[in-house]
């Protein structure tokens, strides 16, 4: 029997009712399946809640960076023009400074307590240093928060996974710390991040 012979057959046997019945059992088949796997799949998805930030920050708490207090012995540091190892600073700074401060290797050796009359200011002698904008070193102890954490005269603290607020003292500042005079203790957290008060929150790790 040539090829063309088998073909011939082939197609005259699926001609046949018998033939054509399974092949319209097996497209069923084929199409049932595949609308049962899309369904299935329609199902798994629905399973996944969509995430949602603020619900996430209500249910868990909004994560935050903090800082735990401890009253250590820090540094602030204050902007001081020098020029010829002399610098002039009005009365609402001169207090700032005392005499073996140090920038570097620049040093200061005389804080005047008058004032200059001829240029309204108090005059402060130095050592070693250059012309230009110095940043003298004030180490002193106590509790040292960064300023970007202040609001006013406040801080948030965190107290059993909530924000609270929290009234303090600053003796001192510069362009990055602050010093607390009073209001904190060693133990304390302070959030460093954006709060409210009472607001649920989660310590980053």
């Amino acid at each position: 029997m040539t090829t063309i012979e088998k073909i011939e057959n082939i197609v005259k046997k699926l001609k046949t009712r018998r033939s054509k019945n399974i092949i319209y059992i097996i497209v069923a088949v084929a199409l049932v399946s595949v609308f049962a796997y899309r369904f299935y799949m329609v199902s798994q998805e629905n399973r996944f809640q969509v995430f949602n930030i603020v619900r996430n920050n209500i249910d868990n708490g909004t994560p935050v960076e903090t800082l735990r207090m401890e009253q250590t012995n820090g540094i602030l540091y204050e902007p001081l023009t020098i020029k010829n190892n002399t610098a002039f600073v009005s009365g609402a700074r001169v207090n700032v400074f005392k005499i073996g401060q140090k920038s570097g290797s620049c040093r200061i050796v005389s804080v005047s307590k008058k004032i200059d009359l001829d240029t309204g200011m108090y005059v402060i002698k130095t050592s070693n240093c250059q012309a230009g904008m110095h940043y003298i070193e004030k180490k002193q102890v106590g509790f040292y928060v960064p300023v970007s954490a202040i609001s006013g005269n406040s801080v948030y603290v965190e107290n059993n996974g909530v924000a609270n607020v929290r009234e303090v003292v600053i003796m001192d500042r510069d362009s990055q710390n602050a010093l607390i005079k009073s209001g904190l203790q060693n133990g304390d957290i302070v959030i460093l991040s954006n709060v409210k008060n009472n607001e649920k929150i989660k310590i980053a790790e």
